[in-house]
């Protein structure tokens, strides 16, 4: 994609709690539900194209309310197992606000959206800021994601682009919803690193309040 002017401005939503991708990342999905195998099917017929966004409650609700911004991905691979399902791979192509619900005769929703606040995700601009920089919070993000039951392959992660890295950490935190959509917000990869920063500090002081007040 060149310009914000080439993505649809209507689109099938996928909410999916607790869950954040990036442009530029890759995520594999399991499609199983009737409503998103409609939804999957019909992208497939056009332009691949859906939106992946946190509702504001990971509890079952058939129609939660929805965060204002998420991510549009486009579907890379496609694959039908023997009893039905899809297995796809989902590729980040521009993160997006919600401008209003679309009403639809479909099992699943559509958004009208906009992508003004985001277009620079469009663009590979590199930005500058130091592997060193990371150092100063992996040892903290090891040991709290290792207490979180998380595994992270952390010599692999050193091997990638840095803002390729910062991403993947932010889309595998074991942080609350909330924590996740901030991270996704963020502008820009300096913020996100900071951002990312904070939170994990707020864990550690937490975890010292808990252990010295006792």
């Amino acid at each position: 994609m060149k310009s914000i002017r080439d993505l649809p401005e209507e689109i099938p939503i996928f909410p999916l709690s607790n869950f954040i991708f990036f442009p530029g990342t890759t995520v594999p999905l399991n499609i199983f539900e009737p409503r998103y195998l409609q939804m999957i099917n019909d992208s497939i017929k056009s332009n691949r194209l859906i939106g992946m966004i946190q509702p504001k409650t990971s509890e079952g609700s058939t129609k939660p309310d929805l965060y204002n911004v998420g991510c549009l991905g486009k579907i890379t691979s496609f694959n039908e197992t023997e009893d039905g399902m899809y297995i796809i791979i989902l590729k980040g192509v521009c993160r997006f606000n919600v401008l209003n619900e679309i009403s639809s005769t479909k099992l699943y929703r559509k958004c009208k959206i906009s992508y003004e606040k985001f277009s620079r995700d469009l663009f590979n601009k590199k930005e500058n800021i130091n592997f060193s920089d990371l150092k100063l919070i992996f040892k903290d993000l090891k040991d709290f994601f290792e207490k979180k039951g998380y595994a992270i392959n952390w010599s692999e992660l050193k091997n990638e682009e840095l803002s390729q890295t910062i991403n993947t950490i932010s889309m595998a935190s074991p942080f609350s919803l909330e924590e996740k959509q901030v991270l996704l917000e963020t502008n820009d990869i300096k913020s996100r690193k900071s951002k990312l920063e904070e939170i994990l500090k707020n864990y550690i002081l937490d975890k010292f309040r808990n252990t010295t007040l006792q």
